[in-house]
């Protein structure tokens, strides 16, 4: 399974990275971890808005169902509108989407810093926050798909993978950043001053970030794959999706596969091992979340050092030598936590470190479709997989847990089993500019 590009480099002489590569990529990533902190932001400020969205008179249980519910709903919108978007980007330039998703993100994150509650509108308030979530889980459904294509579409392709492992870097620490907004504004507020108001503070600030961002992003130009296919008028003539599932079925689900790789890893390593240490070895909280910070920041470092390594000796080898570590690092972290906890802090960062293999990720899926249909072969394959494996892992990992307390390091090590012999079944790019 391997893509034919249609654009100029692929016999262009071979260059480096220039600084203008640079300054892409940069933009792009920031752009991507603001992105990626407004969509998130909304999870680690969950309890003061299920007290002030919902009616106080209602059973806590419900209460905190409805706003997780509210949550996942921004998983369940990223399917349609990557599609929608990427359809477009496929149609009318990489650039357009690229900067519509993050001002899609932006201003209903801002909406959110100012909604009213429900003691001021009612029902209206849960209503309208729903909305606003609705329309972030569209936005980041389009850019990370058109994040990657927009930066791996720009540099040499001998650096592909770089480019994809830096942007994929720039959307976790958006993770990171949320986590230590959160943390800053818990420090500071009392609890009744984040009820108030304080938990305004972080999705304003997010909202005027990405504000800031659609500005940057106005530097940036129109890939030369999607100029080079406008100038040879060899867009696609068709439904680009329809194409997709008629002609790229293999590159679907490789994709697809990859993706629940992908989700796995972060999911459940980064996400939710914080509380799974609090409740399995009674961690306290500070030290849990201090010890996944440091994680996340080997994760990013483990991101483009898997791009990189991708560009030198190929995904197939970064994916299955990277995906079993993973798991053994994953595996004995928790095995040694069940003895002592001393070794918390070096463990875990070897594992967010591995965890950062996914960085050669999105060298396969840019690979895996040609360039008049990528933006929806990814889009289509990263979200939808994303949805149903991200959304269904916590479920199944908590009901695994009954019966077996290792169960996240199984889950994990089964599902980077599945990535290396994914590997199988695409060949990376030859190598060259």
């Amino acid at each position: 399974m391997q893509a034919t590009d249609l654009d100029a480099r692929a016999s262009a002489p071979a260059r480096t990275l220039a600084r203008s590569d640079y300054k892409t990529l940069g933009l792009a990533a920031l752009g991507g971890a603001l992105e990626f902190y407004d969509f998130i932001i909304f999870v680690f400020f969950a309890p003061a808005i299920g007290q002030l969205f919902f009616p106080a008179a209602i059973p806590d249980w419900l209460r905190q169902l409805q706003t997780f519910g509210i949550f996942a709903a921004g998983y369940l919108a990223r399917p349609l509108g990557g599609i929608v978007m990427a359809h477009f980007g496929d149609l009318l330039g990489r650039k357009r989407m690229f900067t519509l998703s993050v001002l899609l993100m932006a201003l209903p994150t801002l909406a959110m810093g100012c909604l009213p509650t429900y003691a001021t509108i009612g029902a209206l308030a849960p209503v309208l926050l729903l909305a606003l979530r609705v329309l972030q889980g569209a936005a980041v459904g389009g850019e990370v798909p058109g994040a990657w294509v927009f930066v791996s579409e720009h540099v040499p392709r001998r650096h592909t993978g770089y480019a994809c492992g830096t942007l994929t870097a720039g959307l976790t620490f958006g993770i990171l950043l949320g986590s230590l907004i959160a943390a800053a504004v818990n420090h500071r507020f009392a609890p009744t001053e984040i009820a108030s108001y304080a938990w305004r503070i972080p999705f304003l600030i997010g909202g005027v970030f990405g504000l800031f961002s659609v500005y940057l992003r106005r530097w940036l130009h129109e890939t030369p794959v999607f100029a080079e296919m406008q100038a040879r008028k060899s867009l696609a003539d068709e439904i680009p999706l329809k194409a997709v599932l008629r002609d790229h079925g293999r590159a679907v689900i490789v994709s697809m596969l990859l993706t629940w790789m992908l989700s796995a890893a972060i999911v459940v390593v980064i996400l939710m091992t914080p509380p799974l240490l609090q409740k399995q070895f009674h961690l306290d909280a500070t030290t849990s979340l201090l010890a996944n910070c440091v994680a996340t920041v080997f994760l990013t470092i483990g991101c483009i050092s898997a791009g990189a390594l991708a560009d030198r000796f190929g995904a197939r080898r970064v994916l299955s030598i990277g995906g079993i570590a993973l798991a053994i690092s994953y595996y004995t972290l928790f095995r040694q936590m069940s003895v002592d906890s001393s070794m918390l802090m070096p463990l875990y960062a070897v594992a967010g470190l591995l965890v950062g293999t996914i960085g050669a990720v999105p060298f396969v899926l840019v690979n895996a479709f040609p360039p008049v249909v990528r933006f929806s072969g990814i889009s289509f394959s990263y979200n939808v997989a994303y949805a149903v494996f991200g959304g269904l892992t916590p479920i199944v990992v908590a009901l695994l847990m009954k019966s077996q307390p290792l169960a996240p390091t199984y889950y994990v090590a089964a599902i980077c089993v599945l990535g290396a012999l994914t590997t199988l079944f695409f060949k990376d790019p030859v190598r060259g500019d």
